[in-house]
């Protein structure tokens, strides 16, 4: 289900934005964080294992406040602000954490422009 879509301008979002993610399981509506600080977008292990994104497409070097980490790459779909496009995630356990996906500049680069008086 993969769409085109013609932009016109950027896309306007706020910093946490309701997404879905589309998978072999089906699909998941959730609230992800919006992270211009993140060089790539990351979603839980647990989440991912639950919509079917199973299919290991690498490994990617992460850098966080708790040192480097490498940790396994999986492409699916991403449908946000009524954009559908393939986005590849790092998989975390993020289970301790408000959001159980980050979005990184990875997909913010893609013609999206963030309000950060804009929540969900």
């Amino acid at each position: 289900m993969v769409m085109k879509t013609r932009l016109t301008g950027p896309t306007v979002i706020g910093v946490t934005e309701k997404i879905i993610l589309y998978g072999p399981k089906g699909k998941k509506e959730v609230i992800a964080k919006i992270d211009t600080g993140a060089t790539k977008s990351s979603i839980d292990e647990k989440l991912a294992n639950q919509i079917g994104f199973t299919d290991i497409v690498g490994r990617a070097l992460v850098k966080t406040a708790h040192g480097n980490k490498r940790r396994p790459v999986v492409k699916e779909i991403l449908k946000i602000k009524g954009r559908v496009m393939h986005v590849k995630f790092t998989l975390a356990d993020r289970k301790d954490l408000k959001y159980n996906v980050l979005i990184g500049m990875n997909v913010l680069k893609r013609g999206f422009l963030i309000n950060p008086a804009r929540k969900v």
